[in-house]
């Protein structure tokens, strides 16, 4: 049903509701929708549901609904609507990828919940589904991040994340960090100082200051800003810093 005073619809607002208050504990259940999983195998079904616990989906296909009951599962009615990934794989659309294994953006049990929901009639491909969240938003009956809602019935949802603020962001106070220091890797080869006031300094091959610039720690995720102008990124795991191939331990 379409509101007349904003454009927007009303749309399973108690779903909504139950969905933002949820911990993650109570499964989520789309269903009654045709849903364009783009995966090979399973490709698209009418009639379907789309079961997700937390951020993940656990179940793609018919009858699922059977069973919401048993499972205390908070139903979304998605009568005459399409459900598709929220990104699109454009590889895999010209057949550039040669396994199933390797498709990403698939709405297909293990992957991410990111997917979007919208009138049947504004979903005649996954493209033009995707466009219809940028040429008419107002339509998009939900726009789903890693199990939790984005954009509801054509309106953004309250709480939702809000976007990093253009430009770069100002240099960290990074004083008592535990990952801070030099690290080095295996082959004593690259040596990389993480100091507190945000700057990096590379050793290569015992040449100093190969690259210098700027990190930001992200949890796991240390991007890097060079002096030079370019991005590049790296990730900690446990003791290890690996970035560009390199894998670094502490010193």
């Amino acid at each position: 049903m379409t509101t007349t005073d904003t454009g927007t619809v009303n749309w399973n607002p108690e779903a909504l509701d139950e969905i933002v208050s949820n911990d993650g504990g109570r499964p989520v259940l789309f269903t009654n929708a045709r849903i364009m999983t783009m995966d090979p195998l399973i490709g698209t079904m009418t009639g379907a549901d789309i079961l997700l616990i937390g951020s993940l989906i656990v179940g793609v296909g018919p009858a699922i609904v059977t069973a919401a009951q048993d499972d205390d599962a908070i139903v979304v009615d998605c009568t005459g609507t399409t459900v598709v990934p929220a990104v699109v794989d454009t590889v895999a659309l010209v057949g550039g990828r040669g396994r199933r294994s390797e498709y990403v953006a698939t709405l297909t049990p293990g992957s991410t919940t990111d997917f979007l929901v919208v009138p049947d009639e504004l979903a005649a491909d996954v493209p033009s589904a995707v466009a219809t969240l940028v040429s008419r938003p107002e339509q998009v009956r939900a726009l789903v991040a890693a199990g939790r809602p984005v954009r509801w019935a054509g309106a953004d949802v309250p709480g939702r994340p809000t976007a990093p603020e253009a430009g770069i962001p100002a240099a960290p106070d990074l004083t008592g960090s535990p990952r801070l220091g030099v690290w080095i890797d295996r082959e004593d080869f690259l040596h990389q100082e993480l100091t507190a006031d945000g700057r990096y300094d590379e050793t290569r091959g015992g040449r100093p200051h190969a690259y210098q610039g700027r990190f930001w720690i992200d949890g796991d995720r240390i991007d890097y800003l060079d002096d030079l102008g370019f991005w590049a990124y790296g990730e900690f795991k446990g003791d290890e810093l690996h970035h560009a191939g390199y894998v670094m331990k502490r010193s």
